[in-house]
């Protein structure tokens, strides 16, 4: 449970209707099973202590007592059990008969939530023997003691803070109005769901879209146990799918047609920090709901999701390729508003045969064909110099040539040597002030040429760069307008190679591949053998780890130490603990001290769920300080 993370299961176990004693074994069994793998909330299917397709027989006083009998059973199976456990079984109260979940945890009846929407359609039939449940905590009793019963139920956990629990039933989560919805309102971010959901031709999709949609629209995690083949098949199947989902994505599911267990870890301080981060979703305190503590022990819970090295990448092809389409086109779209409202119809870009120069040349050619322009008006300028080496030359040049814009070469040697002449610095001295003065006299021509050329100065550099601060301030960090500043490097390789794969020109492809393995470099310091010298990553670090640093601190607001974590998780086999530690550091240095840089950024669009704007995503200090973020990685 540290870093939030707590272990779940949807269990569907093995059931034979009628037989609660037999279903009562078989639930104690998977709760033994489930716990013994780290599950802290374990929910069984709707009805399962019974079976859900009892029909008339729910009416008979044998089976209600031999559901109530067996819920002692459990109780006393659970007092070996560090979990929260739902069962589904009927109860009488009032002379009505109720659909419940009961919450079980230590020995202890915590509370029955019963089903509130009752299908009385197609199939469904439940409004002949049960009564529908109400919103209001009345009290009933069970072994001498008494029980909250209502829907309006959220269970504490005493020992992790913010993780509430609250439960429905089946029908209540395809209603219109899903009780779900008020708990998540009053405070719960996990809810659980004891189903009996029978299969028919295409309502797994649509089952599991609802899951997810609906644990996407409360920012919570989603439970959802669903009834299996032990059930009557007198006129349905149930296949047992179970469910387990977090805000929008799941994490596991069951194969349909058998029984079985979907076990995952939630993110509560996600779910958390996700609510914190939206304005719009308002959590207030209900005082028409009863809260219920519970208790779990604390450990470091044994982590089975999967964490994308590269969260800012689609994994899928199919996904990505659409992905990367929409991208450019939003980018393009960008440059071609921001170009019809100043006049401007020359796009002037700095091509260096880098990643980054590459895409926003690809851009600028995709605007002036929305704007119908012709795309040798677009100056692309090549300035070499003291690190230029002959393979980024040549693919600068090629790649103008095939896009069809205009090459300008501008040497930039002479300027630069008459430059350091004029503020007296050597020229042996390979120092900060020899690698940016290039970099700003660059600026300076491409500034001057778009004023020349009624043109704009369109922005190369991309979000990781400016995460990290790695631009020359009023440099490459300058433009008019900034095509890539919201795409993280390891995306500019892919959108680089989406357009290799999709351009249909062979040659065009042969250069953009040819870049795609070309070492990021800013070519500031002179070539070795004609091979470059200064590789960025040997001197920043790997821009794969900084991005998933940067997905997570920015977009999940996590700590530290578990950034840290989760980088071990997904990294595994490929950089070991000291080296993720390092980079790691190293992003929080850099982040912290090169806000200044990205306080006065030029205009660009946001095409991501991360971006570093001051107009936008981050409106942060530039003199804040890194130390208690540090700190914390120093306990490592």
């Amino acid at each position: 449970m540290k870093h939030g993370f707590v272990k779940v299961a949807a269990v569907t176990p093995d059931v034979k209707v009628a037989d609660c004693a037999y279903n009562a074994e078989q639930i104690c069994a998977c709760a033994r099973e489930a716990a013994e793998l780290g599950a802290k909330i374990i929910v069984f299917p709707e009805l399962c202590i019974t079976g859900y397709t009892c029909q008339d027989l729910f009416w008979q006083e044998q089976l209600l007592a031999s559901a109530k009998n067996e819920l002692y059973r459990i109780l006393e199976e659970s007092r070996g059990l560090d979990a929260l456990l739902f069962v589904g079984l009927p109860w009488e109260m009032n002379n009505k008969l109720y659909n419940v979940a009961a919450a079980v945890s230590r020995g202890h009846l915590l509370g029955l939530v019963p089903k509130h929407f009752l299908p009385n359609y197609a199939e469904f039939y439940e409004q002949r023997h049960f009564t529908p449940g109400q919103s209001p905590v009345q009290w009933t009793e069970f072994a001498g003691r008494p029980v909250p019963f209502g829907m309006n139920l959220l269970f504490c956990c005493w020992e992790m803070e913010g993780l509430t629990v609250a439960a429905e039933i089946c029908e209540d989560l395809w209603a219109p109005d899903p009780p779900g919805t008020w708990h998540a309102l009053a405070g719960a971010n996990v809810i659980i769901n004891l189903s009996a959901s029978d299969e028919t031709t295409g309502k797994s999709v649509y089952r599991e879209e609802l899951v997810k949609g609906q644990s996407a629209r409360l920012v919570c995690g989603y439970i959802y146990a669903s009834a299996g083949p032990g059930e009557s098949t007198t006129d349905l199947v149930f296949g047992g799918h179970s469910i387990i989902a977090e805000n929008g994505s799941v994490l596991a599911a069951t194969p349909r047609f058998e029984n079985g267990a979907a076990i995952s870890e939630l993110d509560i301080h996600r779910l958390r920090s996700e609510r914190r981060r939206m304005t719009t979703f308002h959590t207030i305190e209900n005082r028409a709901y009863e809260k219920i503590v519970f208790h779990l022990q604390i450990e470091n819970t044994v982590l089975t999701r999967r964490f994308a090295p590269q969260p800012f990448v689609p994994e899928k092809q199919e996904e990505r390729a659409k992905r990367c389409e929409e991208i450019l086109t939003i980018q393009a779209l960008g440059l071609k508003k921001r170009m019809e409202h100043t006049g401007c119809t020359t796009p002037v870009i700095g091509i260096s045969g880098g990643l980054d120069s590459t895409l926003a040349l690809i851009v600028a050619a995709k605007a002036m064909d929305m704007l119908q322009l012709d795309r040798r008006n677009i100056l692309s300028v090549t300035m070499p110099c003291f690190g230029t080496t002959d393979r980024t030359y040549a693919n600068a040049c090629a790649l103008t040539e095939k896009l069809g814009a205009t090459l300008r070469e501008i040497n930039i040697r002479p300027a630069v040597t008459q430059h350091f002449q004029d503020i007296g610095q050597d020229m042996d001295r390979r120092d900060v002030t020899y690698e940016n003065s290039q970099a700003r006299e660059r600026t300076q021509i491409l500034m001057d040429l778009a004023n020349q050329a009624n043109g704009m100065v369109i922005g190369t550099g991309d979000l990781s760069e400016l995460a990290l601060g790695w631009a020359t301030y009023n440099g490459d960090h300058m433009s008019m307008y900034a095509v890539n500043a919201s795409i993280p490097k390891t995306l500019v390789r892919h959108l680089v190679r989406y357009y290799a794969d999709t351009c249909r020109d062979e040659q065009l492809s042969g250069v953009l591949h040819d870049i795609l393995d070309t070492p990021v470099s800013p070519e500031l310091l002179p070539p070795k053998d004609g091979v470059i010298s200064q590789r960025t990553e040997d001197l920043v670090g790997p821009y794969e780890l900084h991005d998933f640093f940067l997905y997570h601190m920015m977009r999940l607001q996590e700590e530290p130490q578990k950034v840290y974590r989760l980088a071990l998780e997904a990294f595994a086999g490929q950089y070991d603990a000291a080296v993720v530690l390092r980079w790691l550091k190293t992003f929080y240095r850099r982040f912290f001290s090169q806000q200044f840089k990205r306080s006065c950024l030029p205009d660009g669009p946001k095409v991501g769920s991360v971006a570093v704007s001051p107009r936008g995503d981050l409106r942060m200090p530039s003199d804040a300080v890194a130390r208690i973020w540090l700190e914390q990685l120093e306990e490592l």
